[in-house]
């Protein structure tokens, strides 16, 4: 097997090549945004934690033009409001099916399934595997997972996994880190 050395190690060099042709990124909000714990209030209200890092890494990866699309089982308010912030472009919540959620995503599109990476954690996931060119878990995602990814992160969801695929779908495009000095 080759490998291509990258700020995350060695990286099979087929999974390079895949990265550099994404032209969208699918990912589970629950276990990948966030390390999949949900806090509740006394009042109702639900508390989730999102990484600093993996917004930059978003609105860097969407400022490049690769769009990233969110798909979660749960309807969350706080989803929408932090995915709105970081530009996501398609975001589908309370979608118990996720592949019928990925095929409505592709025909949207019109990309093809290798211009589409997914990345998931747990069970539901799989369905968004079914129709991505890449299958991508993060590092404690459930064995099932990752038997059934092309790659699985060594970042942990809510702990820089979605920042560690946009840094080398950007790094795989030549344009890491390439902002011409402009914020994000």
């Amino acid at each position: 097997m080759k490998t291509t050395s990258t700020l995350y190690g060695e990286i099979d060099s087929r999974i390079i090549a895949q990265l550099s042709n994404i032209q969208l990124l699918v990912c589970d909000v629950d276990g990948v945004f966030s390390d999949g714990r949900i806090y509740l209030g006394e009042h109702n209200e639900e508390f989730k934690a999102f990484h600093t890092r993996d917004g930059f890494g978003v609105k860097a990866l969407v400022r490049s033009g690769v769009d990233v699309a969110i798909v979660t089982g749960r309807q969350s308010q706080i989803v929408a409001r932090r995915m709105q912030a970081l530009n996501v472009k398609y975001i589908v919540q309370g979608s118990e099916n996720k592949a019928d959620a990925m095929q409505s995503l592709l025909s949207q599109t019109t990309l093809t399934p290798s211009q589409v990476a997914a990345v998931g954690d747990d069970v539901p996931d799989l369905g968004l595997f079914k129709s991505a060119g890449l299958a991508i878990a993060v590092a404690d995602a459930h064995p099932l997972v990752k038997q059934h990814a092309n790659w699985v992160l060594s970042e942990r969801g809510g702990f820089g996994a979605v920042r560690q695929v946009c840094d080398l779908i950007l790094d795989a495009r030549g344009a890491l880190y390439d902002f011409s000095g402009a914020s994000l």
